[in-house]
């Protein structure tokens, strides 16, 4: 029998992490004027703090794999990204719409595939995992190619790109990780 407790932290640190990453796309958008040092602080604490989940997520080996599938790579991304927003937080706040769009737009393009995947072992919210994988890879898309709008625009859309990513990973984290205490080993 393999040991449930890695699997659950991965799973309650994917569930609240989406939601304080939900949290942090409704202040950018409702409170555009912060701090660009301020905020590249907390967002980059986030990502390491995502990434880091990922990677326990990933090495965690849920029933499904589904929800991790792509997360080792995505992990080691996040933490990277991550950190040079803390190091360089003004520095790289200009280039951080661009690379969050194109984060974004890949995040939503490897859960349509888990929402495909979902299908197939025959989860009944597959379809909510992919329609909110749509909406996020939209809303990317639209971060990444306004890197020239001003400032408080595209923090508000920014702040928009982070609440649906938020909420799709909230969506995957709630309908696609199993637990099951009886799992065999692989």
């Amino acid at each position: 029998m393999r040991s449930i407790k890695t699997i659950q932290a991965a799973k309650t640190g994917y569930i609240a992490l989406s939601a304080a990453l939900t949290g942090v796309g409704l202040m950018l958008i409702l409170k555009p004027q912060l701090s660009i040092a301020l905020t590249g602080a907390i967002v980059g604490a986030l990502m390491i703090a995502f990434g880091i989940i990922k990677l326990i997520g990933y090495f965690s080996k849920d029933l499904y794999r589904l929800a991790f599938q792509f997360d080792l790579a995505f992990g080691i991304l996040l933490i990277a990204l991550g950190v040079l927003l803390l190091v360089k937080p003004v520095g790289a706040m200009s280039m951080l719409c661009v690379i969050m769009g194109i984060e974004i737009v890949a995040d939503g393009l490897f859960k349509v595939q888990t929402a495909v995947d979902a299908r197939r072992f025959g989860l009944s919210t597959w379809w909510l995992i992919f329609v909110l994988a749509v909406i996020t890879g939209a809303a990317g898309i639209a971060v990444a190619v306004h890197p020239s709008e001003s400032a408080l625009t595209l923090t508000s859309l920014t702040g928009a790109a982070l609440m649906t990513e938020g909420l799709m990973n909230l969506c995957v984290g709630l309908c696609a990780v199993k637990i099951v205490s009886h799992q065999r080993m692989d």
